[in-house]
């Protein structure tokens, strides 16, 4: 392990993100915050700095505990970084809530709908309207 290693390939070695280039991007877009302040993907991590990570995947608020600039498997990835209580806590709120959402995909789109799909459609459209008169 090393003393310091960039804010990207540290991301990217931690595996909240697939690429460097992807880490490289969230960064320059404002999504990371080292110390609560932006960062740039060059900065020097040490440890004991706080990080905020807003990913496609989840936002995370995490300590950092160990530095690598090698991705490794998940298990070692996760010895990297020691995450807050309370982002546990979020993140755990944010996946009920998004669960508890319903669902308005057809298990079947795959491009154009079919014949079938186009007719309960247009018996659903029907059944709108007629509730709607009444």
């Amino acid at each position: 392990m090393q003393e310091k290693v960039r804010l990207d390939k540290w991301l990217w070695a931690a595996r909240f993100f697939k690429t460097r280039a992807l880490a490289t991007a969230a960064i320059e877009a404002g999504h990371i915050n080292l110390n609560g302040e932006r960062a740039k993907p060059a900065r020097l991590l040490k440890i004991g700095d706080v990080l905020h990570i807003r990913a496609p995947h989840g936002h995370f608020e995490i300590e950092i505990s160990l530095l690598s600039d090698q991705r490794r498997g998940a298990e070692l990835a996760q010895t990297l970084y020691q995450e807050t209580c309370a982002s546990i806590e979020k993140r755990a709120r944010e996946q009920f809530a998004k669960a508890l959402q319903p669902q308005f995909d057809h298990p079947q789109v795959k491009g154009r709908p079919t014949k079938k799909w186009r007719r309960q459609l247009s018996a659903l459209d029907h059944a709108v309207i007629q509730s709607r008169e009444e």
